[in-house]
Formats: C-alpha cells, structure tokens, sequence
C-alpha cells in the first residue's frame, strides 16, 4: 500500500532521516519502534507531507505522493494522529468530528459518520457535548482517532496512541485498533508500549539515529531478546532523563 525508498528528511540542516525504506502493505498493521528522537515521528510526518524528502520516494498505492501538500495526500486517503492528539479544544467531541466531515465536502456520503463513531467509541458518546478541555487524556486520543476514522482513511497513521495514559485505558485502544485492522483500514503504529505492539503487529521495523536497522515478523522480534536490548531498552542517563 505504501513504500518508502532511500528516505531523506531533514529539520533545516540536521538531517534526520537518513536513508529510510519501509513498506506496509494493504490490511496489515506494521509498527515502526526506538528510542526517543529516532526518527520515528520524522517518518510519519514525511509521509503526511508535513515534512518534504529531500532525497527518495514515497509511494501510495503506486502514485508517488512525496512532495504534495499535506491536505492533498490526506485526500487520497491517509490519515495522521498526531503525538500531541491536537484536537480543537474549546470545541465539542460532536464538532471536533463534524469539522473533519466538513473538510471531506459538504455533499460527502462517507462510511464513517458521527453515530457510527459513536457506536465503536462509546465513551465519546457519553461526552458528546463536552468540550475537547474537559476530556480526560484517554478520551482526548480516542477524539483524534476518531476524527481521523472521519476522513475515511485507508492507511492510518497513529503516533505513540498510549502515551501517558492508565493501563485500562490503553487496553482500550488496542481493541479499538483491532476494530479499525477488521474495517479493512491498514495501520502503520508507532508506539513505545512493546505489548501493545507484539499483541497487534504482525511485523516490525527499528529506526536508529535516522536509520532503518531492524524489520522482522512479530514472531521473529518477540524471539529476539538482543535486538530489544540493543535498541530499545533505555540506557542509565535515558532512564534518568525519563524521571526528571
């Protein structure tokens, strides 16, 4: 469904990513791991066309997509969750999702509507008329998801979905997930949380300083204790960092 070639973005003269190739085909979900500051976000944003490659390919659906402008390939059916969730938060859950409808055109039929949003998130629809602020984190991210589902995405691109929020909670989202793999929607994950990933995934990419060092089956990755160690368990001034 999609393919990255020979990478290269760059955050004004740093160069980030550094020669990435990655693929995730149709129906699957694909995590992309490591550490912090990777690159993990970088590539997601490359896809989006929120960042330009200076160098390589992006291939959608076999039209090559790197260099449009983010509105255009969210129209070609692609859809980003942001790390930050970045839902309008003076607005209600019910126009938080209405706006994305409206972006889609006014006179757009789509499969993914408020009630049907409402069915899968039940506790959107208990909140419907709260406003973004008043969400907890967990439903904060359940909105952005769901206003991504608005968009009637193909591929679907979560950015660390668990981050901060409480065990129950993200046990949550990993059904939601498995709902969206059954709706025919491919996902393409990044995310921290290892169980969440192995209990989804069916394969497995590491980035490493801008770099693709890893890509193997979930049965393969959960085999491979060295490979964990060497790139993703933190070291002592890493975990220190995580404290403060």
């Amino acid at each position: 469904m999609i393919t990255l070639k020979n990478v290269h973005s760059y955050y004004g003269t740093s160069h980030i990513l550094q020669g990435i190739d990655l693929s995730v085909e149709q129906g699957e979900i694909v995590t992309l791991l490591g550490r912090n500051g990777a690159g993990k976000t970088t590539t997601l944003r490359t896809i989006m066309g929120l960042l330009t490659p200076r160098q390589g390919s992006i291939a959608y659906r076999g039209e090559v997509i790197s260099g449009l402008k983010p509105y255009q390939i969210a129209r070609k059916g692609i859809s980003y969750v942001p790390e930050e969730r970045a839902i309008f938060s003076h607005l209600t859950v019910v126009e938080n999702l209405e706006i994305a409808r409206v972006a889609k055109g006014k006179d757009h039929q789509g499969t993914w509507t408020v009630k049907r949003v409402f069915e899968k998130f039940h506790r959107l629809a208990e909140r419907r008329h709260h406003s973004g602020a008043n969400l907890s984190g967990g439903e904060q991210q359940m909105l952005s998801i769901a206003r991504a589902l608005m968009n009637e995405p193909h591929l679907l691109l979560l950015d660390e979905p668990s981050e901060g929020l409480a065990p129950l909670i993200v046990q949550e989202l990993q059904e939601i997930t498995r709902e969206i793999l059954q709706e025919g929607i491919t996902v393409l994950l990044v995310e921290q949380n290892l169980a969440m990933c192995t209990a989804l995934a069916w394969r497995h990419y590491i980035i490493d300083q801008g770099r693709m060092v890893y890509h193997g089956s979930n049965e393969e990755f959960m085999a491979n204790e060295e490979i964990k160690d060497r790139y993703l368990t933190l070291s002592a001034v890493e975990q220190a960092a995580e404290e403060e």
